[in-house]
């Protein structure tokens, strides 16, 4: 298959399956046209020498100094170089695909003034797995993600370095094994390439992705859990969520009555108990609320993968180019903020129905850390502490970036985003939540496994759902005896949340929502 972009319809699927499942790309026809005669406009007013911000003048508090036309290609070349201060650890690949896809899906929608060549150069870039090395820190986020975009731009016109099968390796020396000619810049270009989103773009739409399907595995986990310490169904009880009429806890609500349904652990009502404690019963709220957010985020970012941000733009048809602000990503960095806080959620009580499970006083008559011989084993006790760090750990991640500003370019920038450091922080607060709930996934697995082994029938009382999550984690792993090196044990764990196959399990079961 071949993603066709015209700046209008990508899908954030689409994007994934480019980013990560290396699908190919192309221009559609429809948006060559665009570009085309956006391009013949920018032509149009160099020749009539008209004052344009970033044709004709520098840029940022440079923008009152006059470029005569004999500069223009050279301004665009020093722009792309002065601008790569990204510095740091380099971005995954995926992310920086994505952000490349995106940058071409903003061009193609001919208001940026670019030539036809120049987005093709970097699709055949992408194409041919040519993705620049672009340090993750640098970006402020207005405007937008100058440097990070800048580096991707530096690969284009064929300097820098580039991860090419698997080498990182001279931008020069990728292109000349594809046979791609690097672009030397024209007028407008180099502004059309790095200023705008995409870098902050690429890397939130991966962590809402995964928090998608994070959220499933969390109901997963929660379910295991509940079959672990014998939880009361009837908190899930369809009445009970209508009347709150939040769309996300009724979907979490009807996940985990799909999950438990058929159960012998965890049943409607039980004789000795009244209810559970919040992190149990109150579940389809938290998660539920997680599940607004991330779905709102949704919203944002589809907006965001079909938008124009460069700056200035074109309006040839109204013979106009208007300098405004469409690269700034406070929208992005609200949305993704909200994103990582909605995420660390989830972790948050995760790591509390852990704890109900390791601590002999909450769980239900299991043996304390979930061990046969405790004295001599130690079992989840450190668990519990690992998720416990990652938990607080989260908490630093946390802090709004978007509710920071630092003035830039001699004050003349003097608000800024830092939607950048939103998303960054984001995918960290992504991979400790994964670990989390992978935590919670191993313990609820064992506690199962101790009931059965107990004489209490945890496994074979399972309800359909959660036996189907049982039966692919224990396919992959066994119940510990004898204390373990948990840090395998728990890698396991990790890349079981990460790979998202458990859902395909349970799903041919019950479908979750």
């Amino acid at each position: 298959m071949t993603v066709k972009i015209n700046g209008k319809q990508l899908t954030i699927e689409e994007v994934i399956r480019v980013c990560r499942e290396n699908e190919k790309v192309e221009i559609a026809e429809d948006a060559k046209d665009a570009i085309n005669r956006s391009r013949a406009y920018v032509e149009k007013k160099l020749e009539e020498k008209a004052v344009v911000y970033g044709l004709t003048t520098g840029f940022g508090k440079f923008a009152n100094v006059a470029i005569s036309q004999e500069e223009t290609a050279q301004l665009q070349k020093n722009l792309i170089m002065s601008h790569t201060c990204s510095m740091g650890d380099p971005y995954p690949r995926e992310y920086v695909r994505a952000a490349m896809l995106l940058r071409c899906n903003n061009l193609s929608c001919g208001h940026s003034g670019i030539r036809l060549s120049t987005i093709q150069t970097m699709i055949d870039m992408l194409n041919a797995g040519i993705h620049p090395i672009v340090p993750e820190k640098g970006s402020v986020g207005s405007s937008g993600d100058l440097a990070p975009l800048s580096c991707i731009a530096l690969g284009l016109i064929g300097k820098g370095m580039v991860e090419y099968k698997g080498n990182v390796i001279p931008a020069e020396e990728a292109f000349k094994a594809e046979g791609i000619v690097p672009v030397e810049l024209a007028a407008k270009e180099g502004l059309a390439l790095n200023n705008g989103t995409q870098m902050m773009t690429a890397v939130g739409l991966n962590v809402l992705w995964d928090a998608i399907k994070l959220l499933k595995i969390a109901d997963i986990a929660c379910a295991m859990t509940g079959e672990a310490l014998k939880a009361i169904r009837k908190a899930y009880d369809p009445k009970v969520h209508a009347i709150r009429g939040h769309e996300g806890q009724i979907v979490e609500a009807e996940n985990l009555r799909n999950l438990l349904e058929g159960s012998e652990n965890a049943l409607w009502l039980h004789d000795n108990k009244v209810q559970d404690p919040y992190s149990q019963r109150c579940a389809p709220q938290i998660h539920g609320a997680s599940r607004d957010a991330i779905n709102y985020v949704r919203t944002v970012v589809e907006k965001e993968i079909n938008a124009v941000t460069d700056n200035p733009l074109v309006f040839a048809e109204e013979d106009e180019v208007i300098s405004g602000g469409n690269f700034h990503g406070q929208p992005m960095a609200l949305a993704f903020d909200f994103l990582k806080i909605a995420i660390s959620e989830l972790a948050n009580v995760s790591e509390r129905r852990l704890e109900r499970m390791v601590n002999p006083a909450c769980s239900e008559g299991l043996p304390a850390f979930l061990t046969k011989h405790g004295g001599v084993n130690s079992g989840y006790m450190i668990a519990q502490y690992a998720a416990a760090s990652m938990v607080s750990e989260n908490k630093v991640y946390d802090h709004p970036a978007c509710v920071d500003s630092i003035p830039t370019s001699a004050n003349q920038e003097d608000h800024v985003s830092m939607g950048t450091t939103s998303a960054r922080t984001a995918a960290l607060v992504l991979d400790d939540a994964q670990k989390v709930i992978g935590i919670e996934l191993s313990a609820a697995a064992q506690a199962i496994w101790l009931r059965e082994e107990m004489g209490e029938g945890g496994i074979s009382k399972l309800a359909p759902g959660t036996k189907a999550a049982y039966d692919f984690i224990r396919e992959r792993t066994q119940p510990i005896e004898e204390d373990i090196i948990m840090l395998d044990e728990l890698d396991k764990f990790d890349k079981i949340v990460k790979s998202g196959e458990i859902i395909d399990a349970v799903e041919k079961v019950v479908k979750l929502k």
